[in-house]
C-alpha cells in the first residue's frame, strides 16, 4: 500500500512538472501584434529567426509601423547583424547578398516616410546601379553612413520647415549620398 502511494505521488509530481514546464515554454513565445507592433519584439524575432514572414495565405506580413515608431526603429539602424529573413517579396533574397538588420530597419523607416514599400527588397544600391545585383549593394560602412543620414533627417524633422528653410534635402534622407532604394 505504501509503495502504491509513493508511486501515485511520484506520478502526480512528474505530471505536474511536465505540465508546468509546458506552460512555461508555451508562454515564453511572444506574439507580435501586426496592427500595433512592438519594435523591440519585432527586432528580437528577426535576430532569432523566429519572425513569421508570411500569413496563412502566403502573403507578406509586415507589421503596421507608423511615424510614431521611427525613433525606436532608428535605434537599430546601425545593427549590422545578419538576419535569416525579412517580410518582403522574394526578390530581396534572390538577388544575393546578406540581409543586414540595420539596412532592413532603414527600409522600414523609408517605407513609413513614403507611405508605401520603399522597394521590393531591403537592400540599398548605388545610384549608378544598372540592376539589382550584389555588385551594386552597399558595404557595411555605407549602410552605417545611410543610418547616420536617416538619424539626422529624423532629428531635423523636429524643427518645422519654414519659408526660410534652404536645405534642399530637408525631407530626403539619402539626398546627396549616392545611395538609393532599388
Amino acid at each position: 500500500m505504501k509503495r502504491l502511494s509513493i508511486y501515485i505521488y511520484g506520478s502526480f509530481v512528474a505530471i505536474l512538472f511536465v505540465s508546468f514546464s509546458y506552460t512555461l515554454t508555451s508562454c515564453s513565445e511572444e506574439v507580435l501584434d501586426y496592427n500595433n507592433p512592438d519594435v523591440d519584439l519585432f527586432v528580437k524575432q528577426l535576430k532569432e529567426g523566429k519572425y513569421v514572414t508570411e500569413d496563412l495565405d502566403g502573403l507578406s506580413t509586415m507589421p503596421k509601423f507608423t511615424v510614431d515608431d521611427i525613433g525606436q526603429l532608428l535605434k537599430y539602424a546601425e545593427d549590422m547583424t545578419v538576419i535569416p529573413s525579412f517580410p518582403l517579396a522574394p526578390v530581396s533574397y534572390s538577388a544575393g547578398g546578406k540581409l543586414r538588420l540595420g539596412e532592413c530597419i532603414l527600409w522600414t523607416v523609408e517605407s513609413i516616410r513614403l507611405g508605401h514599400n520603399a522597394s521590393m527588397g531591403c537592400k540599398m544600391v548605388h545610384t549608378n546601379a544598372e540592376n539589382y545585383e550584389g555588385i551594386y549593394f552597399l558595404s557595411d560602412e555605407e549602410v552605417l553612413d545611410a543610418a547616420t543620414r536617416y538619424r539626422r533627417w529624423w532629428e531635423n524633422r523636429k524643427y518645422p520647415r519654414t519659408m526660410w528653410t534652404i536645405d534642399p534635402c530637408y525631407d530626403e534622407p539619402l539626398c546627396g549620398s549616392g545611395y538609393m532604394w532599388w
